[in-house]
């Protein structure tokens, strides 16, 4: 999971206001609201739509500092090299594919037997 700050520019400078996100691909796990340090994570990744819309790589990646501070988040690799899926063991949710299909995954049950 990478996280990107979107720098679009609206046309209505009003709703000029861009968020950061941490995205699997192109689903959105995470959100960092502007202007504030808190991050908001899904229970279950929302997609996210990034035509007509501009982001930057952020690194080092700011939730990774907020997610290692909260032992109920967990950072497991995936099957493919350098994939990352984030796991919540108080709702029991990860950000993989097949929970997101399934409603259950390995990562979970893993992670309860540890």
């Amino acid at each position: 999971m990478q996280a990107y700050k979107e720098t679009t520019v609206w046309q209505d400078v009003a709703t000029n206001i861009n968020h950061t996100y941490l995205l699997d691909g192109d689903k959105m796990v995470a959100y960092i609201k502007f202007s504030t340090g808190e991050p908001f994570y899904f229970s279950k990744p929302i997609r996210i739509d990034k035509r007509g819309r501009k982001f930057d790589l952020v690194e080092p990646n700011p939730f990774n500092a907020i997610i290692e501070p909260m032992p109920w988040i967990k950072q497991v690799a995936g099957s493919k090299p350098g994939v990352f899926y984030t796991v919540n063991t108080d709702e029991n949710t990860c950000t993989c594919p097949g929970f997101t299909f399934r409603g259950a995954c390995k990562h979970v049950k893993e992670l309860e037997l540890a």
